[in-house]
């Protein structure tokens, strides 16, 4: 096995095991160390025991480089091949496997591991036919949020990389703060450039229920939004967060009213919405997107529990967005003739 490939396959399923940050950063860091490196000189560093020589290679990805080497698979990453994720039931594998991408990822660009193309690397490797990339907004200053000048650099990163990755592609997206007024933190003109447009709220969650409402109906009927995010902004783990409290009922009818996605978000710590408002948001006739937030690579392997969340729940393929094909995506975005 090629050593560069090993080190990233191991950093991939640390990071869909949930693995502390800085151990698939470690084993991603030596990857890009020893991606120039001849092959001939990398097997003169293996031989003398000098691989930690090189900057980004420690002891643990030394010894993975060193086995691929010798033609082993490295036993670091045999054993978390062994130990990977079991399959999920069959009503959510089929629902995943009608999935043609991810309309909700996170680059280095705001407050993800990896480069752009990295992300969309490993969304082909799913089989998926496109990624949105949706990094934040730049009300989220913790997130390193894009103000316009950095998105429309971007947008001709994401041009450029369209380019070379065709038939694969990149759908530009955002995800926009959801301001206290309900209005979307970024340039009207520049919303209507990106293919794809996640509102979220991120700030002041714990607003009184009927001041969250008219936020929330004030950015689902906005024209630019494609998806309301994680609309609960509940946490799970660690500390946790509870629920933001708002009128689903109203919200998810102006959601359908306006064939707006609700996102199944399938970050383990989020789950949101709960299943009793994925139930609210199916009896109003909602849309859904299957959305995995991946900040890292390894991710992306999350959209199989949202998947399990949404079969279960009896959500059907024909009501999940992201199982339409790029047209059908351009077309729902475009709300043509209507129709969603």
């Amino acid at each position: 096995m090629e050593p560069v490939s090993a080190l990233r396959r191991i950093a991939y399923l640390l990071e869909a095991d949930r693995a502390p940050t800085y151990k698939p950063r470690a084993f991603r860091n030596a990857a890009r160390s020893i991606e120039g490196v001849p092959p001939a000189e990398l097997q003169r560093l293996s031989d003398r025991h000098q691989l930690t020589a090189l900057d980004g290679v420690g002891p643990s990805s030394a010894e993975v480089i060193t086995e691929a080497l010798a033609g082993k698979v490295p036993r670091y990453l045999e054993n978390l091949e062994r130990t990977a994720a079991e399959p999920v039931a069959p009503d959510a594998r089929g629902l995943c496997e009608q999935l043609q991408g991810d309309l909700h990822s996170h680059s280095n660009w705001s407050d993800g591991s990896v480069e752009i193309e990295e992300m969309a690397d490993a969304a082909k490797a799913l089989g998926h036919s496109y990624l949105a990339l949706t990094d934040h907004s730049p009300r989220l200053t913790v997130a390193h949020g894009l103000d316009a000048t950095r998105l429309r650099q971007q947008l001709d990163v994401v041009g450029h990389l369209n380019e070379l990755l065709a038939p694969f592609r990149i759908l530009t997206g955002i995800e926009v703060d959801i301001l206290e007024d309900g209005s979307l933190d970024q340039d009207d003109d520049l919303l209507e450039r990106l293919d794809v447009v996640v509102a979220s709220v991120h700030s002041k969650l714990r607003m009184e229920r009927r001041v969250m409402t008219a936020r929330l109906l004030r950015a689902v009927q906005n024209p630019h939004t494609d998806i309301l995010g994680h609309c609960t902004g509940r946490l799970l783990e660690g500390r946790g967060r509870p629920p933001s409290d708002f009128d689903a009922q109203a919200v998810f009818a102006a959601c359908a009213d306006s064939a707006t996605a609700i996102e199944i978000n399938s970050r383990p710590e989020r789950q949101d919405p709960p299943d009793d408002l994925i139930d609210d948001a199916l009896e109003a006739g909602c849309l859904f997107a299957i959305d995995t937030d991946a900040h890292a690579p390894g991710q992306l392997e999350w959209a199989q529990l949202g998947c399990a969340r949404a079969a279960a729940a009896g959500v059907k393929a024909e009501q999940v967005v992201n199982t339409r094909s790029i047209v059908g995506i351009a077309q729902w975005t475009a709300r043509i003739d209507g129709e969603p």
